[in-house]
């Protein structure tokens, strides 16, 4: 099952994704700019595979919840979410508003 949710953060919209798997949950908050993800984001393929496309995201692990991801501080993030002042231990809502 799919499961899409507008999220409001301090007046700014955000869609949550949630798509149940056998044994685990992928999930993703986004906006236009970016997203933060489940651990399943390999933020290395991103860097490196795919530097060119200046994809701004970040990976928290150990979520099994969109509450918790918009809580859990960020285990990576790309080197474009590292210059919007996202760093690794930025809380999941505080790197979302700064993806506006």
């Amino acid at each position: 099952m799919v499961t899409m949710t507008p999220i409001v953060i301090d007046g700014n919209q955000f869609t949550a994704i949630t798509v149940a798997l056998p044994k685990t949950n992928f999930m993703a908050i986004t906006n236009e700019n970016g997203y933060i993800m489940c651990g399943a984001l390999d933020v290395a393929l991103l860097n490196e595979k795919l530097k060119d496309r200046g994809i701004i995201a970040g990976r928290a692990v150990g979520v099994r919840t969109i509450e918790q991801l918009l809580e859990a501080p960020l285990e990576s993030v790309t080197y474009e979410a590292e210059k919007r002042g996202i760093t690794v231990g930025t809380i999941g809502r505080d790197a979302l508003l700064k993806m506006m």
